[in-house]
């Protein structure tokens, strides 16, 4: 069984990075868009994700992909 990272399921950069490895650039631009879950600020040189959010945006992603069905 996986351990939380953090209270709440929270993933940090590097996790962030594995999951969705796109430019932390580009991420802060699809954020401030409104097409990328939001951050969290837990300290003020440290930000963390939801991971549902992450894997919800995922599978969005996914879906919108997907070819429609026969």
């Amino acid at each position: 069984m996986r351990k939380p990272l953090l209270p709440d399921d929270l993933i940090l950069r590097p996790e962030r990075k594995r999951l969705v490895p796109l430019s932390d650039t580009t991420v802060w631009r699809m954020e401030r868009r409104g097409e990328f879950p939001r951050r969290i600020a837990i300290s003020v040189k440290r930000v963390a994700w939801r991971r549902r959010e992450i894997e919800t945006w995922l599978a969005a992603r996914e879906a919108a992909r997907a070819p429609p069905p026969t």
